[in-house]
């Protein structure tokens, strides 16, 4: 089978109603989509699915939702204001901007000229103004990771939660960076979304957890359906400011193995800069009669009585790239006997965007297009998740939209339906194509027992 490509799955996000280009109407805005009616669903299940095994399935990790913006001293006690930039090189040619660690052997990747400029640092974090008047002193950050909420607000979970260590707090949610050249797709953006998890732990203990959520996170993205093969863990050698040890899990894309999540030791780094940074804060605290906002980022530990700052295991997971994946995996295209070409997306059913679409055989019979009503409002109160009423009045079609949309079911109703007693539909099953007929008070149970 030939390998997916990039254009294959833009072509089919765009036609299907799974991701458009932002402001596209407009020219569109480089680095910005916005997900469709199809997008938004499987989006939603890729969340879930991470969030239903982040926080769900284990009794040691807490949710948390941080705002967007964040104060300046949050970035500058974090090291990013300092440290969080790209190197930045103009062609003088043809004027394009470029990122000097993408270049090869020097020369523009446009053009294939070295007249570049000297690198110089390109700030990747993006600022607002705040408040009504715009003169460069009152701002926030964009925050470019959800990472440092989660730090500043560990002791409020601690203390709200009465965890004890090892525990995590596990956050999703938008970051913005200014990217120099948001590529490919989905994959490099100026918004996207993050699915990142901090495990705070005992000082000594955080080379053991490292070594363990890389093969719990490993063992996750198998369970979406990605073949061992097609993944990788990539070892850092040169780290982060922050990072003891880092690795990504990679998946083979058109271009070759690349980053869709990272696993780091971060140590005491985060919640250590937080804290020993507060005499600074302290001094602006009490210009601004704020004396009450200042707070230690320990842990105090009862058995042993003391309190350190705990180390911490971070898994950052890129929403936008595990979308691209999954599609990339699940796109199919086979040959049917009769010569035809199926386009099908073999997403696990728990990720599909609609789990059934309910088809009326014929649009202008009144008991049909009733009958396939009342069974898609029963099957809505089973809440596996989105069912559509597909009154396209062609069957055949109707297969083969939902085939190219990854919907596990087809479930047809006919003249039988109306004529037999107990009323029966045509079950379709989208991998196999099988059909069978099935009583419609059966379907309830049967989607439960299916999905569930």
């Amino acid at each position: 089978m030939t390998a997916t490509s990039m254009e294959q799955i833009v072509s089919l996000c765009k036609r299907r109603g799974f991701v458009f280009q932002g402001s596209e109407i407009y020219g569109g805005l480089k680095g910005t989509y916005d997900f469709g009616p199809l997008g938004i669903e499987l989006k939603k299940n890729i969340r879930n699915a991470w969030w239903r095994a982040m926080v769900y399935e284990r009794d040691d990790v807490e949710g948390l939702e941080c705002a967007h913006l964040s104060h300046p001293l949050v970035w500058k006690y974090s090291g990013h204001e300092a440290g969080f930039f790209d190197l930045l090189q103009d062609c003088k040619k043809c004027k394009a901007r470029l990122r000097a660690d993408h270049l090869v052997d020097g020369k523009c990747p446009n053009c294939g000229s070295t007249d570049l400029t000297e690198p110089r640092p390109f700030m990747l974090m993006m600022k607002t103004p705040i408040g009504p008047v715009d003169d460069g002193t009152s701002f926030a950050y964009l925050r470019p990771e959800t990472a440092q909420g989660t730090y500043t607000h560990f002791k409020d979970v601690l203390d709200s939660t009465s965890r004890k260590l090892p525990f995590g707090i596990a956050q999703d949610g938008k970051s913005f960076r200014n990217e120099i050249t948001p590529r490919n797709f989905l994959f490099r953006q100026r918004e996207f979304e993050q699915a990142e998890l901090q495990y705070f732990v005992k000082p000594g203990t955080d080379e053991q957890w490292w070594e363990t959520w890389k093969n719990v996170r490993m063992e996750w993205w198998k369970a979406q359906g990605i073949p061992a093969e097609k993944l990788r863990f990539h070892l850092h050698e040169k780290l982060a400011h922050y990072a003891k040890m880092a690795c990504d899990i990679e998946y083979e894309f058109p271009w070759g193995f690349d980053e869709i999540e990272g696993i780091h030791d971060r140590q005491d780094f985060d919640l250590g800069s937080h804290t020993k940074n507060q005499e600074e804060f302290d001094i602006q605290a009490k210009v601004m009669k704020n004396t009450d906002s200042t707070t230690k980022l320990g842990y105090l530990d009862i058995e042993e009585k003391r309190s350190y700052i705990p180390f911490v295991v971070e898994t950052a997971m890129g929403v936008d790239r595990a979308f691209v994946v999954l599609m990339m995996q699940a796109y199919t295209e086979e040959t049917l006997p009769n010569g035809e070409t199926r386009i099908v997306l073999k997403l696990k059913k728990h990720l599909a965007p609609v789990k059934a679409a309910v088809i009326p055989l014929k649009r202008n019979n009144p008991q049909i297009v009733a009958l396939a009503h009342q069974i898609k409002n029963d099957l809505l109160k089973t809440g596996v998740g989105r069912i559509m009423l597909e009154d396209s009045g062609n069957v055949g079609k109707a297969y083969r939209r939902h085939d190219e949309i990854g919907t596990p079911i087809c479930i047809t109703v006919d003249f039988e339906s109306i004529e037999q007693s107990p009323a029966t539909v045509t079950l379709r099953d989208r991998d196999t194509m099988q059909q069978e007929r099935i009583a419609v008070d059966q379907l309830p149970e049967y989607l439960k027992k299916f999905f569930l």
